[in-house]
């Protein structure tokens, strides 16, 4: 079993290339939330998230005979990029299996450190499948994201950096997906202080170990779904599940439109680009998920910020409509000079700045010598916007 001896000569033995990373407070998500909550940026780390301590802590305690053979693994693209760079210090061969779904972003960081990516499988399950079967077809040594001891002990550090930082600790948040983050935090945290509650965060679309945790047995999902690619795990993990039931406190999910709105509060709020994976903590917070947690002292793990911008663009766009901070309005005119000006003339007046418009005269159902407009605009808020369309009922613009 893991202990506080190894998360300690793990912490020597990567302590040249992992990052201590900036741990501070945050004024508006504490006001937010009622207690006072520190952030640990790990989005920050080497290679963009704390995968590399797990990584490098592997690959360090393998023999010369082991890592000539060079190292294998499968993953979504932190552990992958965790394993590449690790790998490229040591000088010896890596191959990386990833999901064919992996954004871009994370394909690119792991071939930057020079490793060989092989996309393979439809989810990280998929993909391990097929790694296990490459490791041993090609006599490579299979580095796993969190079912290993050195592994896991490697992550713990994480905790250890929290500690000696972050004084009078209330509970500490931490993202899960496999485990293996977990798994070695609660491992130092409780032998450091075991009054600290670990609280881990899940997505609700990767549901099986929050499901397992809960029944406390082993048991796997079909399929997985959720914009949180970094957790998103299928099969439970019997060895991370043993150490949760042993020192984790509290288990909750979080759904994708929390996920989605905590990604946009820490880019606009924090000023920090999070991945999915790494903002479910700070989700959990924002939608009140952990109201035992008032006027305590809680850090919050940050675990990655290798955030695929194309769904960070996504996110972005929704979050604008949702936050009444754009508008987007379809009305009819009358095809003829002068009808759409008076029209967006009318939105000047109302202060809607337009940042795109259509022009559609051919849609079967108006009648001839119609058009339909539709704008894009951005607003000042809610009231703003009703103000919008109540103005454009009263000048017939728009109908009940």
């Amino acid at each position: 079993m893991l202990n506080i001896k190894k998360i300690d000569e793990a912490k020597e033995r990567i302590k040249d290339v992992v990052v201590d990373t900036p741990i501070s407070y945050a004024p508006l998500l504490s006001k937010v939330s009622e207690c006072e909550v520190y952030l640990k940026k790990e989005n920050l780390q080497v290679t963009g998230a704390f995968k590399i301590r797990g990584a490098y802590n592997k690959i360090a305690s393998l023999s010369d005979a082991q890592r000539a053979c060079g190292v294998v693994a499968a993953s979504a693209g932190n552990h992958a990029q965790g394993v590449a760079l690790s790998a490229s210090k040591f000088d010896i061969k890596a191959v990386i299996i990833m999901p064919e779904s992996t954004p871009l972003t994370k394909v690119n960081g792991v071939k930057h450190y020079g490793a060989e990516v092989i996309l393979a499988g439809a989810n990280y399950d998929e993909a391990y499948a097929y790694a296990l079967k490459y490791a041993e077809k090609h006599k490579l040594t299979f580095v796993h994201p969190f079912e290993d001891e050195e592994v896991i002990a490697g992550q713990g550090t994480l905790a250890l950096d929290i500690l000696s930082t972050c004084k009078d600790l209330d509970a500490i948040i931490v993202p899960v997906g496999g485990g293996g983050l977990i798994s070695g935090m609660a491992c130092a945290i409780k032998a450091t202080n075991p009054n600290i509650k670990v609280i881990g965060v899940s997505a609700l679309g990767a549901p099986a170990l929050k499901n397992s945790y809960d029944l406390k047995r082993a048991v796997d999902t079909t399929s997985v779904r959720t914009i949180a690619d970094g957790i998103a795990v299928r099969d439970t993990s019997e060895i991370t599940l043993a150490y949760m039931l042993d020192s984790v406190d509290e288990f909750i999910s979080v759904d994708e439109e929390e996920i989605a709105s905590a990604i946009l509060f820490l880019l606009e709020k924090q000023k920090l680009v999070v991945e999915g994976a790494g903002s479910v903590g700070v989700a959990a917070l924002l939608h009140n998920k952990l109201p035992h947690l008032k006027n305590k002292k809680v850090a919050v793990v940050l675990s990655g910020g290798n955030m695929d911008v194309t769904l960070l663009s996504v996110i972005i766009e929704k979050g604008l409509l949702k936050s009444g901070r754009k508008m987007k309005l379809t009305v009819t005119l009358v095809d003829k000079p002068g009808s759409l000006m008076r029209f967006t003339e009318i939105l000047k007046e109302l202060n809607a700045n337009i940042v795109h418009i259509s022009y559609d005269r051919t849609e079967v159902s108006l009648d001839y010598g119609d058009a339909n407009v539709t704008v894009h605009m951005e607003t000042k808020g809610e009231e703003h916007q009703r103000e919008i369309r109540t103005i454009l009922k009263a000048d017939g613009y728009l109908r009940d």
